[in-house]
């Protein structure tokens, strides 16, 4: 029983870690992919496609006698989520993970709580107390994870060779390199401006996400509905760039697994999975768990993709991971505050006591304290 305990609480930090993995895994699928010659419009489509596959039977049988009647406004609203969350951020990221790499692209994605602080601050739906130290905690962790961004983009340094196997799976059968990231400063930075303007649309998504679920609180449908948007929107893009209907075959190789992957494990089960870690821990303790991921994919582009690990990309990384800390840090002090203002205003209670023929009501006030 006691050993049942402690699986039962280690649960969430155990899906928690498989949830990094998996999402740390699709990056180096992406790469392998674009590296086979896949075009990267048409890996997001495929996305989409499989992820809507999937997630839809789920929607219409667990929330089939829940859910409210759909309306423009929620349709607007997924199409957005569709728009600003899927298309636009994964078609971005691609092309990041295209001109850099994937160790690079997974780091540049812990500016996400930064990014999102910005953008709420700027839609005045984060408020700025600099008299405390929550607010001053924020504001210092989004400087240092855009410091770390820009160290991560501009410095190299000397190059550190660790837990290198020799391995590239971006060679072909001859063994040259089909697809590598580009090398040059400028194409690195174009890059890194891909990749931090996926998260920014991403962050933007994470507002239009929570305004939608208050009129739709209904997660595997509004899933559904954004992964359907997210591949109508994609499949329109991809057909515009790439008309060659040869391009959009899948064979059983590393295309077709790559796809099937990201759309029903990644966009799929892992959503599902955040989901209930969100309703059980909350979403700071979802948000703890990010940096893993960099060291995932760090680990697998040493080993398998042979992919240079240079001093600068530690620093700028361990400094994107240390804003990340500072910043939750500071939205959970600023948290437990508001929820100590919200219990000490709750704890005085006014009870109307009825009784008697004449009705009459007697006010009385009662102090909560503890253990009575």
């Amino acid at each position: 029983m006691d050993m049942w305990n402690v699986v039962h609480t280690l649960k969430p930090v155990l899906l928690m870690l498989l949830v990094q993995v998996a999402n740390a895994w699709v990056n180096v699928l992406y790469k392998l992919a674009l590296n086979d010659g896949m075009n990267l419009s048409i890996i997001v489509a495929y996305r989409y496609v499989f992820a809507t596959a999937f997630i839809a039977p789920l929607a219409l049988l667990i929330e089939r006698n829940r859910r409210t009647k759909m309306s423009w406004t929620i349709l607007f609203q997924a199409f957005l989520c569709g728009l600003i969350g899927g298309a636009l951020p994964q078609n971005l990221n691609m092309e990041a993970i295209a001109l850099t790499s994937v160790t690079f692209t997974t780091a540049i994605s812990n500016l996400i709580p930064a990014i999102t602080f910005i953008v709420s601050l700027s839609f005045g739906l984060e408020r700025l107390n600099l008299k405390r130290r929550s607010g001053k905690a924020k504001i210092i962790g989004t400087i240092t994870g855009i410091s770390g961004a820009m160290i991560l983009t501009l410095v190299k340094g000397p190059e550190v060779k660790i837990l290198s196997f020799h391995v590239n799976l971006l060679k072909n059968q001859n063994g040259h390199v089909v697809h590598q990231h580009a090398s040059s400063g400028s194409m690195t930075i174009v890059g890194a401006l891909a990749s931090v303007a996926s998260n920014v649309s991403y962050a933007l998504w994470l507002i239009i996400q929570a305004k939608m679920s208050e009129r739709y609180p209904y997660p595997y449908s509004s899933t559904a509905l954004m992964s359907l948007m997210g591949a109508l929107l994609s499949i329109s893009f991809a057909f515009c760039l790439e008309r060659d209907l040869s391009q959009w075959r899948l064979g059983w190789n590393v295309r077709l697994f790559t796809v099937a992957y990201a759309g029903i494990v990644v966009s799929g089960v892992m959503v599902a999975v955040i989901s209930w870690c969100v309703r059980t821990r909350g979403p700071l303790f979802v948000s703890v768990f990010s940096p893993l991921m960099l060291v995932v994919v760090a680990f697998a582009g040493s080993t398998i993709l042979d992919e240079k690990l240079y001093l600068g990309s530690i620093i700028g990384s361990v400094l994107i991971i240390c804003g990340l800390y500072v910043v939750i840090w500071g939205k959970s002090k600023e948290m437990k505050k508001n929820q100590c203002v919200t219990s000490e205003s709750t704890q005085r209670v006014e009870i109307v006591v009825k009784g008697g023929v004449e009705d009459k009501s007697m006010s009385a006030v009662k102090v909560v304290e503890g253990g009575k």
